[in-house]
Order: C-alpha cells, then structure tokens, then sequence
C-alpha cells in the first residue's frame, strides 16, 4: 500500500503533492498538541507543591522537558536521516502518552515529573515534522500550513478538554484519554506524510539541498553568523514567554475579562490561524530568498506594532477585552510564526549555505523555552501580586518594543552580510578577467 501511494504520489502534479503533504503534516502537528495542551484546560485548585502553586509546578515541568528536548534537538533533528524520522515521531509521541498515563495514576502532586517527561518526548516533534517540508519550492506555502496547525490546535485541544471536564472527567485523567483518541489519525498522518517524495532537482537548485549538520558544521555556521542568530533568537526568546503566559494560563486570562465560554479557545485561535496563514503563505510569491527575508523582518516588525497599538487601545478603553486578546495574539504570532521555519528556510537560501532548518530553529527553541521557565518561576516566588492579566499586559508593552529594535539590528546586520558577499563575488570575478 505504501509502495502504491508513493507511486502515485510521484505522478502527480507539484500543487497536488505539495498540498498532500500540507494536509498531512497539519494533521501530524494537530494531533500532537492532543498530547501537550490538554492539562492546560485544568485548573487544579488548591493544590501546591514546595510552596508553588501546582498549575505552575506543572507548566515548568513540561516547559523544561520541552527545554530539555530542544536542546537534545540541536544535535539530534540536525542529524537525523530521512528514514528515521517516522520513528522518532510515533516512538517520542507513545513515550509521552505513556507519561500521561502515570500522571493520571501517580497521585498529585508527586505526578508532576510525568509532565516533565511528557514535554521531553514531544520537543522534538515539531522540527522532525518541518524536516519533511524544508528546501521545497512551496515551503512558504507548507509552513504556513503548518503554522495553522499550531495556532488553532491549542485553542480546539482546550475547548475539547474543558469538555470533558464538564462531562465530568478527572482533570488528571483528561490529558491521556485526549491524547488517547488521536493517536490512530496522528498514526496516519505520519504515515502518510512519510510517503511523500523527497525535494527533486530543482528544489534543490533554488532552495539549497538540505544535509545534516554535525558539529563541525554547526561550529562553523555560528562563527560566521554569530550575532545575526543571536539578535534573532532573542527576539523569539521574548516571543515564547509571551506565547506560553497566554497560553499555558489562558483559562485564567479569559476568566479575568470576564468571559467563560470554553469555545473562546477555537473561536480566538481560528480567527488568528487564518489570517496568519494568508500573511505566511504570501511569501510564496516571492521568490527572490533575500527579499523573503526581508518580508519576514517586516512581518517581525509589524507583529510587534500591532501588539503595542492593541494594548494602548484596549488599556485606554478603545477596545474590549476580547479583541484585545484576539489582536495581541494575531501580533504575537505574526512575530513568532517566521521563526518555526520559513525565515531560517529563506535565511539558509539566501546566503547559500547548505545545512538545515533544524539545528536553527532548536537553537531558538531551546532558548526562548528556557527563558519561558525563568519569567514563570519569577512570577512565582516574586514579592509583587501581579494577576496572569496583569502580567500579559506589561509584557505586551515591554516585549514588543524590544523586538522592534531588534529586528531593525537584524535588518542592518544580514543587508551588511549580503553586502559583503556581493562585493567578495565582484573582486573574484574581477581577478578572473585580469587572469584571462
């Protein structure tokens, strides 16, 4: 059956692969967030552990294994063969139903390494996934699919686990019944994505063939760009504790603006998704790589506007609550979306280095993930009361303004690179003709 798909598969036009494998590695990624979001919906009460609340105790656990996995990434997505990858998926997403399923078993609050261990076997799933759709014609297009995925699957994933809950499951049985039910169609998908054919000739003409990258390497590539990565990586550093404050408390956010209704989650998230994969897929049409990049600076750059103009209005009584968090959160992710792989796509593109989008983007990962633990354990054990609202509020003044500057630092940095490299081609083509 498999050797039949592919065939056909092979047959078929460009649009019609492309738009297979967009299908299937949505429905991978969807299906893994049936896996990490769930307990997220939970509130567990009145429940602490070493003087720290344990919705925090469970969010760091998880957001380090996560950490943990990132970093373990770096080397390991780097390397990784294109046979293996199928494997690595389902074995790391079985590892984490597993570890839902002591979390529901061992009880609270010494379950809470179960979470740790859960957010250490999906880590990696993300970068595994968008290996399959890297260094393709279409992997604007692919990666914006892609990043619908993540943007809508957290909110449905609550809006069904708070369902459950009100059907009267256990907060600590929810997570792995969830992750129970969608792991036949993340079965699929990962089957079905892994039959889709490898980058052909072209692809790699255009885009650069992608190879993993081993130490040397990656040594080599951070020495040359070095500060560039850094300026973009903290910028996604600032990202992902915003991210994960809205979403990991959520529940509480939205319960302080007044609004319970569990289906806010998919309702917010939907509308975001679509426009977000307009913005993202729109880079297709641009098929000079450097000017790409540039179309991801400015989506950088317009994110973090749109966030400050959406607080300023709704803290000045110009907007509601609801289009606060919808309009945050359409910044947010027009900042965050580009680094999950279309901007290091088009950054390895454009200054023709042959590697691949994994090793970056973990790099990334591993960072903002980390930072994301830091903010959270501060919040904690801080002397200021500050509520989960509050705290999004001042960070979606102060982060966004960070990011502007650096994002015009990255603009001048990378303009200098190309700048160089197009002068370095012009003496070497200059010492030839004097040669001739």
């Amino acid at each position: 059956m498999a050797h039949s798909l592919r065939n056909f598969l092979q047959k078929q036009s460009r649009l019609f692969t492309g738009l297979f494998l967009g299908l299937s590695a949505f429905s991978t990624y969807f299906c893994m967030y049936a896996f990490r979001k769930p307990f997220a919906a939970g509130q567990y009460q009145d429940i602490f552990l070493w003087g720290v609340d344990y919705k925090i105790i469970l969010v760091v656990a998880q957001v380090l294994g996560y950490a943990t996995a990132k970093g373990l990434g770096i080397k390991i997505v780097a390397e990784v063969k294109p046979q293996q990858r199928i494997l690595y998926i389902i074995g790391m997403i079985v590892y984490s139903e597993i570890n839902l399923l002591m979390f529901a078993l061992v009880p609270a609050p010494d379950n809470w390494m179960f979470m740790y261990l859960n957010g250490l076997g999906l880590g990696m799933i993300y970068g595994l996934v968008f290996s399959f759709l890297e260094g393709r014609r279409i992997t604007d297009l692919l990666g914006a699919g892609l990043a619908v995925s993540f943007i809508v699957s957290s909110g449905i994933i609550k809006s069904i686990a708070r369902f459950a809950i009100n059907l009267g499951i256990s907060e600590f049985w929810m997570p792995f019944i969830v992750g129970l039910c969608f792991f036949p169609l993340l079965v699929l998908s990962v089957w079905a994505m892994n039959q889709v054919p490898k980058p052909d000739e072209q692809d790699k003409a255009e885009r650069v063939e992608r190879v993993p990258m081993f130490a040397k390497q990656r040594k080599k590539f951070m020495k040359k760009y070095g500060l560039g990565m850094s300026l973009l990586v903290i910028i996604y550093v600032l990202m992902t504790i915003f991210r994960d404050i809205r979403d990991n408390f959520g529940v509480e956010i939205w319960q302080e603006l007044g609004i319970t209704d569990i289906s806010v989650f998919s309702e917010t998230e939907v509308i975001i998704g679509i426009a977000i994969s307009g913005m993202t897929g729109a880079a297709y049409l641009i098929k000079n790589h450097k000017m790409a990049l540039w179309f991801n600076h400015f989506m950088i750059f317009s994110g973090c506007t749109l966030m400050l103009l959406a607080t300023f209005s709704y803290n000045n009584h110009g907007s509601t609550g609801y289009w606060w968090m919808v309009l945050t959160g359409l910044g947010l992710y027009m900042v965050y979306v580009p680094f999950n792989g279309m901007l290091f796509d088009r950054l390895l593109a454009a200054l023709k280095e042959r590697g691949n989008v994994g090793f970056l983007f973990y790099t990334a990962d591993f960072c903002g993930y980390l930072g994301s633990v830091i903010v959270l354990l501060i919040k904690n054990f801080g002397k200021n009361n500050l509520s989960w609202l509050s705290l999004l509020n001042a960070f979606a003044q102060l982060l966004p303004t960070l990011c502007i500057i650096l994002v015009i630092s990255s603009y001048f940095y990378f303009n200098q690179i190309f700048n160089q490299k197009s002068n370095s081609g012009i003496n070497l083509l200059g010492t030839l003709n004097r040669a001739q």
